[in-house]
């Protein structure tokens, strides 16, 4: 998994917008979640893109602090 994570963090670069669209959320005790749209201008692999992502994290409150538990995103289709 570090070595995929790793070559995916390569291919990134140049991140020149990214925008969060919050569209829904909620806190219930120690959980919460976010739901929106990440609009993202960057490079990948060299090619600058423009691109949005659905994307939906869950966060855990630890020792008093605020963690992403699990985040999912997906590409939008027009």
């Amino acid at each position: 998994m570090d070595e995929l994570f790793t070559t995916l963090g390569r291919s990134f670069s140049d991140c020149t917008s990214y925008v969060f669209e919050l569209q829904a959320y909620d806190v219930a005790g120690d959980m919460a979640y976010t739901a929106g749209l990440e609009h993202t201008s960057a490079s990948v692999d060299g090619v600058p893109r423009t691109y949005t992502l659905r994307a939906t994290q869950v966060y855990r409150r630890e020792e008093g602090r605020w963690r992403v538990a699990h985040r999912h995103g997906d590409s939008v289709t027009e």
